[in-house]
């Protein structure tokens, strides 16, 4: 079983499904090209294979993630403006490091800064 991503005009995916292993190899190997054939007879469209190992393109693909095709990656949306791309990974991190003293904290994008929300013992 293989999966694959639906991409809009602007890259954004739109849809992921489950591709049967029967309709994507060749010579017992996956080949994404006959598993996107597959996938725009069914559907038509802009395909890319994704896994959730990350194995193929940074990251499992997921509704509203973008394809970058420079990066050849699939990016999760940016979760505040001021949070940054890591380029080896593809994904997004505060540009402050998350508390290690136990509690749990969000994110204030106004502070730039992680607020702690539910106190460590109550």
């Amino acid at each position: 079983m293989a999966h694959f991503a639906q991409l809009n005009e602007q890259g954004i995916v739109t849809q992921v499904i489950v591709v049967a292993n029967d309709e994507l190899l060749v010579d017992g190997v996956e080949d994404e090209a006959k598993g996107v054939a597959f996938c725009q007879s069914l559907f038509g469209g802009d395909w890319k294979q994704t896994s959730y190992s990350g194995s193929i393109r940074k990251n499992y693909a997921g509704l509203g993630y973008t394809y970058d095709a420079k990066r050849d990656a699939f990016i999760p949306p940016q979760p505040y403006p001021s949070w940054v791309l890591v380029e080896e990974t593809c994904n997004w991190i505060a540009p402050v490091s998350y508390p290690t003293n136990g509690g749990i904290y969000q994110w204030d994008e106004t502070t730039a800064a992680w607020v702690e929300f539910i106190k460590e013992n109550q």
